[in-house]
């Protein structure tokens, strides 16, 4: 299932300070690819969703990948679908109340609208695109000369931008001694 662009052809349009009847046939396609570099980056989907994922536990703790968490549908292991008093949600992670090896979790998850930095990262990248298509450094004609960044070339994330992505990112697991449950 493809996941929609995480901008719209009218916010493009606005961003580039254009009629949307003025964009090029392409910008859809440029606005998906955009917003599957960004997801990419990020390792997040954004948009709200549902996902079905085994997990290995570390001191009774799962981190689920794909934030914010919503939701807990279903949480599987041993063989057995777990109680809800066998397990609790905080903030982006799973608590067991037992020690188990793998666990299967289905949860809702994503953002009500997408965040506004990421959205402006989509729309900033497509308009690149749309804007030197041929990925050229230098054009002339007679004596006017434009010269692009080199970010402007073809479609890849400046390094702020990478920046700017890092905090979407699921962190690498911690592990701390004594660190307390939500009991």
């Amino acid at each position: 299932m493809a996941l929609p662009a995480l901008a719209t052809l009218d916010e493009l349009a606005a961003w580039m300070q254009r009629e949307p009847d003025e964009l090029p046939e392409g910008a859809a396609l440029v606005l998906d690819t955009a917003s599957a570099i960004v997801r990419s980056e990020a390792r997040q989907r954004f948009t709200r969703g549902t996902t079905t994922v085994a997990l290995a536990s570390r001191e009774h703790v799962i981190s689920l990948p794909q934030r914010p968490v919503t939701g807990v549908e279903l949480v599987c292991a041993d063989g057995r679908e777990l109680r809800p008093d066998e397990y609790r949600v905080w903030r982006d992670e799973l608590w067991l109340a037992g020690s188990f090896g793998s666990v299967v979790v289905t949860y809702s998850h994503g953002y009500a609208e997408v965040p506004a930095t990421v959205r402006a990262i989509v729309l900033t990248l497509a308009g690149r695109v749309l804007t030197n298509p041929s990925d050229l450094r230098q054009e002339s004609v007679g004596s006017v000369s434009v010269t692009y960044a080199a970010e402007t070339i073809g479609a890849s994330l400046a390094p702020i931008e990478r920046d700017q992505l890092a905090r979407y990112r699921p962190r690498a697991a911690v592990v701390q001694l004594g660190k307390r449950g939500p009991w």
